[in-house]
């Protein structure tokens, strides 16, 4: 180690004390990134500890990337710099909760399993229903931008996002928004952080808008002999005066992941028998409200499906949605469980071009002998997953060969891709951020902005960023 890294690490501890920082390489490994393995670790436990860290690593140049539970490090790229790791699991408090104003502020280190569980004491909660939900952070969650089936209805964090307090790259404690609904104090600029990997601030606190909970769900299931029908449904349900919950169509390949040894870890709750079929397209609905509107939907979705050709269709009464609603949230983490070199693709596009999309797609894959598997949300986002049987050169080189085709076509049908996991080896070869966008200088200005060091986990973003 160099004079200069000695002298920082001992800063580091000097911030937030020796008990929370480490230099240990075997407790450093947990905090790897795509094989960049930072020099140390800081728990910072307020959000002046953080601020402080990241101007001793500005001064420095060192390069710092924030973390929490550590469930989505395999996204986007390896850093160019890792010389330290921000742990912000310290940072887990509620900070500010109103249940009667429907507002609440935590911190980005909170657990989103502790987060429910406060709000569901006042019948309450937040529609962040996201992959690895048992262990992942409302930081991790934010800065990643995973989406959730209540999309669907709730939309995305930035819809009910109040307000947020971070640090920019500068190690300055800025805030943007507020904590309530009305509250207006100038531009948002919070949601340039949202989904941008920790490049542009470290999140401490965050304010969102708060629900109240159901009083009562089920859920519906149409299987189709073609996903024509499955996507027809979609369509009509969305012309309809129907508002529902969530709205997902899965491929015949996915009841085989749902119904795996791996599904079942992910989610204990057991998948009603014949839910799914591989042999069937599945339309899939949650929906909620009281019996006269529960009976509608029912009713109403039930006749839609029959018009559209459906060869089955399922009602689960609400005892018996967590099973499905638990695989269905977790399709991500039980797809890069079930294949050694698992793909997936996250591909927007109008919502009636979804079928388009997804029928070529699949003839991509089957053209070149790799098995896959879809889910699409109601909303126009399509999770393809490639499930090669092995990681060698020919896996790889048969998935570069779909995923450009798939960019290809996605371009052609005006929207946009991505590659959000795929196995590390294969980052560099493969087009991780889709095809190169517009805004891209505009991206740039704003990193310069908000981090004129590029200390911020450098690389990991966009083009570079």
């Amino acid at each position: 180690m160099s004079a200069t890294a000695k002298i920082a690490w001992a800063r580091v501890a000097d911030i937030v004390g020796e008990q929370n920082s480490s230099f240990d390489p075997g407790e450093l490994a947990a905090y790897e990134i795509i094989g960049v393995t930072p020099g140390g670790v800081a728990r910072p436990g307020s959000a002046e500890e953080v601020a402080e860290l990241v101007r001793m690593a500005a001064a420095d140049r060192l390069g710092v990337i924030p973390c929490g539970a550590r469930t989505k490090l395999e996204m986007g790229m390896a850093p160019e710099r890792y010389d330290l790791a921000i742990d912000m699991t310290r940072l887990d408090r509620v900070a500010a909760y109103d249940p009667g104003d429907l507002t609440l502020g935590v911190e980005a280190g909170c657990g989103l399993v502790k987060l429910q569980s406060v709000l569901a004491d006042h019948r309450q909660f937040l529609p962040l229903a996201v992959p690895w939900l048992r262990r992942t952070t409302v930081g991790g969650t934010i800065a990643t931008g995973v989406d959730t089936p209540l999309r669907q209805l709730f939309g995305m964090a930035r819809d009910y996002i109040l307000g947020m307090e971070f640090v920019t790259g500068e190690g300055v404690a800025a805030k943007s928004g507020g904590r309530v609904v009305k509250n207006v104090t100038g531009y948002d600029l919070h949601k340039l952080m949202i989904g941008a990997f920790g490049t542009l601030g470290i999140m401490t606190k965050i304010n969102f808008r708060t629900f109240p909970l159901p009083l009562e769900s089920r859920a519906f299931v149409a299987r189709f002999d073609e996903s024509k029908g499955a996507f027809e449904l979609r369509d009509r349900v969305a012309e309809s005066a129907l508002a529902p919950l969530t709205m997902e169509i899965f491929s015949p390949q996915v009841s085989g992941l749902f119904n795996s040894d791996v599904a079942a870890r992910m989610e204990p709750k057991p998948l009603e028998p014949g839910l799914l079929s591989p042999k069937h397209w599945a339309f899939t609905s949650g929906f909620a409200g009281n019996e006269a509107a529960l009976s509608r939907y029912e009713r109403d979705m039930t006749g839609m499906a029959e018009r559209c050709g459906a060869a089955g269709v399922t009602l689960l009464a609400q005892e018996q949605i967590a099973g499905a609603f638990g695989r269905k949230r977790e399709f991500i983490p039980i797809a890069l469980e079930s294949s050694p070199a698992t793909t997936i693709l996250k591909v927007s596009v109008l919502p009636r071009k979804m079928n388009e999309m997804v029928t070529r797609a699949g003839r991509f894959a089957n053209e070149v002998g790799v098995r896959w598997a879809a889910m699409a949300r109601g909303v126009g986002v399509i999770y393809f997953a490639l499930l090669p049987e092995a990681q060698d050169e020919n896996a790889r080189s048969r998935t570069a060969t779909i995923a450009e085709q798939m960019m290809a076509a996605v371009a052609r049908l005006g929207g946009h891709a991505t590659i959000p996991w795929c196995p590390r080896e294969w980052k560099r070869s493969l087009p991780i951020w889709g095809r190169p966008r517009e805004d891209f200088p505009q991206m740039a200005k704003l990193k310069t902005l908000f981090d004129p060091n590029r200390i911020l986990a450098p690389g990991r973003f966009v083009g570079g960023l």
